[in-house]
């Protein structure tokens, strides 16, 4: 866990994180009771939920990009830029074979929720510019 996370990711003492560019609060959790087992992020009162798995499937990713990957989020309603985070997180090509999002409506912003995640586990190293952040892999895959 980083210094940079308060909270265990559990529903008691869920993670307290902040986007990206630093710009809002939010909490995430995980919820493996759940089916399928959930990452659940609550931004205010909008609760959003992505499979479980996107924590390791993101970090393999990564680790075989090599590099830096840009964030790229965008609500579902809008297309995903091209090579980017989000865009992989909706892609036919992932291990989930589409959206990590579990509620329809709700499934976008998968680059700006779940990279500081990763971040707080130590599984990556994430920006904190005011846009056009990026990510990469560090530590070992579980």
């Amino acid at each position: 866990m980083t210094a940079k996370a308060k909270g265990s990711g559990t529903a008691d003492d869920p993670w307290q994180l902040k986007t990206p560019p630093g710009t809002s609060d939010f909490e995430a959790r995980r919820d493996e009771a759940s089916d399928p087992p959930a990452l659940v992020v609550q931004v205010g009162k909008t609760q959003l939920r992505y499979h479980l798995r996107c924590i390791d499937d993101l970090h393999a990713m990564l680790r075989k990009a090599d590099d830096w990957v840009l964030l790229g989020s965008a609500d579902e309603q809008k297309p995903a830029a091209e090579g980017t985070i989000e865009a992989w997180g909706r892609s036919s090509s992932n291990p989930v074979r589409g959206w990590y999002g579990l509620k329809k409506g709700l499934r976008g912003r998968f680059g700006l929720y779940v990279p500081p995640v990763l971040e707080a586990l130590g599984l990556a190293e994430v920006e904190h510019n005011s846009k056009n952040n990026r990510m990469r892999a560090v530590g070992k895959a579980k």
